[in-house]
């Protein structure tokens, strides 16, 4: 590494810090690291099937899917600071109102509902466009570090409503878990997170761009929404993400039942499942600084098909201790490199000018896979008591989903002045 290239880390570090933070006790992973072990407790004070419980990311699902795009133009509008503060305030409020459920499925889906709407502004498409204008040379790097904190804290998000519901009742962990973004994300958002168009920022930007002039293309270059639909790499980013997020996200909220369905106790389970979580950390450090150094397309192949090994683990028979981790794991890594990958490659083949919302329309077809596949897990699991059919087919979408991001050919480079794309 040549640490001459790693100033963009002296301007941009208070960024990174409140995005790891906002990302990793926002709406991405808080509802599905947690959803796991919230069925258990819930499945028997209303005698609600799995397929019940994961019918909330139903609705969670097809909410995000408009309330992505439009909050991300409104990022893109009104700055992303300022659609941050106010999300990460109502989604906590929203997940601690889960607590208010008396046994109503209306009641609990529409919860998700409103959950998918007030949390859009805490997804990475808001944190991670104040990082890509932060930093150009170690994009990759600033990325896999903001979004460290799924990693860490839905690990840490698990285990700690595992431990209350343990010990004070599944009420009480969703107030709890509620408050995470609102007394720790919400007041290190407010110091910290400034974009570079910040009034506030404006000599260290000014800094900035004196040391590194590259940074002076990275923030208002690049294609309009409309120009983006129209150009076959987002049909083709699309495609491919539905897939990769349904063979990640169908697993990941089942993995306690897919456990227990092995054999392993309640305790072992969630502890193994837990694991899922450092293991995206270690695929958030690897991933981006790889994406810094060699064709992102070609790294995302390579850990993007990996995981279909765990698929094909975790179908075993006699499903060892030790082989249940090293699955989990290896899924945990995949999926620590999908959300930087999606940051990273729509900065580089579409620019920023419209940054928030092109991706808000990607991540909408990610959240189709993200949110129907644990659904697709639950159901099958319910119909047949084994979820090894579907991690069969999650394998496959793990191979057919990563193969043609090979196609997407150089990155593209925009002028900004003229907004003329070319590719470099």
């Amino acid at each position: 590494m040549n640490f001459s290239k790693l100033k963009e880390f002296k301007y941009g570090w208070p960024v990174i810090i409140s995005s790891t933070f906002g990302i990793g006790l926002g709406m991405s992973p808080l509802p599905f690291y947690t959803i796991g072990v919230f069925a258990i407790p819930l499945g028997k004070k209303f005698g609600w099937g799995m397929d019940t419980i994961m019918g909330g990311l139903t609705i969670f699902t097809l909410v995000a899917l408009f309330a992505s795009p439009a909050v991300g133009y409104v990022a893109d509008k009104i700055g992303a600071r300022k659609t941050a503060l106010s999300s990460l305030l109502l989604f906590g409020l929203t997940f601690m109102a889960f607590n208010f459920n008396t046994g109503s499925p209306i009641i609990y889906y529409a919860l998700w509902g409103v959950m998918a709407l007030t949390g859009a502004g805490t997804l990475p498409m808001t944190w991670t466009r104040a990082i890509n204008n932060w930093f150009n040379e170690n994009r990759g790097l600033a990325l896999g570090l903001s979004l460290l904190g799924t990693g860490i804290f839905g690990a840490l998000a698990k285990l700690f409503a595992f431990s209350l519901i343990e010990n004070h009742g599944w009420r009480t962990a969703y107030i709890c878990v509620g408050l995470l973004p609102i007394l720790i994300a919400l007041p290190l958002a407010y110091f910290f997170f400034r974009d570079t168009d910040d009034p506030k920022v404006a000599n260290k930007v000014a800094r900035l761009r004196a040391e590194i002039p590259s940074h002076r293309q990275t923030t208002k270059s690049g294609l309009t929404v409309a120009q983006a639909l129209k150009d076959w790499r987002f049909w083709l980013l699309a495609f491919c993400f539905i897939l990769i997020s349904f063979a990640v996200g169908g697993p990941i909220p089942n993995l306690e039942r897919l456990l227990s369905s092995k054999g392993f106790d309640t305790g072992d389970a969630v502890i193994l499942a837990s694991a899922i979580g450092y293991a995206v950390l270690i695929g958030r450090l690897v991933g981006g600084y790889l994406l810094d150094r060699f064709w992102a397309p070609a790294v995302a192949f390579v850990l993007l098909s990996i995981p279909a090994l765990s698929c094909y683990i975790l179908q075993g028979a006699d499903l060892t201790y030790t082989n249940a981790l090293i699955a989990v794991v290896i899924l945990g890594f995949g999926a620590g490199v999908e959300y930087d990958l999606m940051a990273y490659l729509v900065s580089r083949y579409f620019g920023m000018k419209n940054y928030a919302a092109i991706y808000g329309f990607l991540y909408g077809f990610f959240a189709c896979g993200a949110g129907f596949g644990p659904v697709i897990f639950g159901k099958y699991f319910a119909s047949t008591g084994s979820y090894d059919t579907i991690l069969g087919y999650a394998m496959i979408a793990f191979l057919v989903g990563s193969f043609p991001l090979l196609l997407l050919g150089k990155y593209r480079k925009f002028d900004i002045e003229l907004n003329e794309v070319e590719t470099s």
